[in-house]
């Protein structure tokens, strides 16, 4: 008696069997449709690093504060080409120009100078060299680091196995429940992948000054891990 209740329960709770979704599939008269959802990841330590890098200055004098970021900035790049990144990899993607104020009681803010900004992306294709980079742009001026997120530069490898991880998960299902309602799975009628996704990367700020010259700035990558949300259709029968 329980274990008819419990089929009943499973065949309740995971099949769906209406005529509006059966009439979108040819199937037979005995068969039934069960829907399964499966997600499956797989890992790599990644093999891209991306960073930002960028120079403040301030002075009295906007158009000063201007001309001193573009001479800082100037020599940043130079250190960044000289690193061996190429122009492909490095965007601008910032350039601000903002006052200092300060404050009085019962009057109006008082403009004291001008900070001036400019920052750029970096892709790192060899993250072995990755803390030379960082020491590189921060012994040539850089005063704002922040980074790095890492990436798997082919991803599309690495989300084919977790695709064929998912796959196999969701028939392993399908056939657990054809089992217990003493069925069979006949086919898969549908397949939908619902969107590619990996973690958050962790992001780290660096506010960076000097470095030595004899020891790089430590990395480590750990491993990226990239999944996929499968969506597929079974056909069981006896």
């Amino acid at each position: 008696m329980k274990s008819n209740t419990l089929l009943i329960a499973i065949f309740t709770l995971f099949v769906s069997v209406t005529a509006a979704a059966a009439e979108n599939f040819d199937i037979g008269k005995d068969g039934i449709l069960l829907s399964v959802s499966s997600r499956a990841e797989a890992s790599r330590v990644p093999d891209v690093a991306n960073i930002s890098a960028g120079v403040v200055t301030e002075d009295e004098d906007s158009e000063k504060a201007l001309r001193k970021n573009a001479e800082e900035m100037e020599r940043l790049m130079a250190a960044i080409k000289k690193a061996g990144i190429a122009d492909k990899d490095v965007q601008t993607s910032g350039i601000s120009l903002s006052p200092r104020y300060q404050y009085h009681q019962n009057r109006k803010p008082e403009i004291t100078g001008y900070q001036a900004s400019n920052t750029v992306n970096i892709k790192v294709r060899d993250i072995g060299r990755l803390g030379k980079v960082l020491d590189a742009m921060a012994a040539e001026g850089a005063n704002q680091i922040h980074g790095p997120s890492f990436e798997i530069g082919e991803p599309e490898p690495v989300y084919d196995e977790a695709r064929r991880k998912a796959l196999k998960q969701a028939q392993a299902r399908a056939e657990t429940y054809a089992d217990a309602l003493g069925m069979k799975v006949r086919r898969i009628l549908s397949i939908s992948e619902n969107g590619s996704d990996g973690p958050p990367r962790p992001m780290m700020r660096m506010e960076m000054a000097t470095a030595k010259a004899d020891t790089a700035t430590p990395v480590a990558p750990g491993e990226t891990t990239l999944a996929v949300n499968l969506d597929l259709m079974f056909e069981l029968g006896k």
